[in-house]
């Protein structure tokens, strides 16, 4: 199937675990509907792996490769948690604040599921916010003079750390 498609809504199935597509095919414009089940997922499943192994299927890549990463892993992740015999409520909740990107979090003391998340989350917003040739507000070589800013110092950044060098 080479035809273009834009995903409308997504959401989970629990029995059995599965993520359920709404979309919309651009060259009819109907909207079809796709259940791509997360076979032999289990409570002890990584959900990281779950969603390259979903982004990458020969059937179901295609459905889901225009969703961010963080959120197919966040449907992944609701799916887990009902499974661990969490309520909805409590799962979006933990969720929610797994989604939160805070720059006074230290996540060298998170676990390493915490970070991969935090980290993709990270990554869509890079993605989402970069500039690229052919944007009409591209500017290739931009230089921005900082010199007015007020400067944050750090233990580590100090003047001084340069002489070791």
């Amino acid at each position: 199937m080479g035809e273009e498609i834009e995903v409308k809504k997504c959401g989970v199935k629990f029995k059995p675990p599965a993520i359920v597509v709404t979309y919309l095919l651009v060259e009819t414009s109907k909207l079809h509907r796709r259940t791509m089940p997360l076979r032999n997922f289990n409570k002890n499943s990584d959900v990281s792996k779950a969603a390259s192994d979903l982004r990458t299927h020969p059937r179901h890549g295609q459905f889901v490769k225009g969703l961010p990463k963080s959120q197919l892993e966040r449907l992944i992740c609701i799916i887990r948690d009902k499974l661990c015999g969490m309520s909805l409520e409590a799962s979006l909740a933990r969720n929610e604040e797994m989604q939160k990107i805070d720059s006074d979090e230290d996540l060298n003391k998170v676990d390493p599921e915490l970070l991969a998340r935090k980290k993709s989350v990270m990554e869509d917003t890079f993605e989402k916010n970069q500039k690229k040739p052919g944007d009409a507000d591209f500017e290739y070589d931009l230089q921005v003079d900082f010199d007015n800013q007020i400067v944050e110092t750090c233990e580590w950044d100090s003047e001084g750390s340069n002489e070791d060098f």
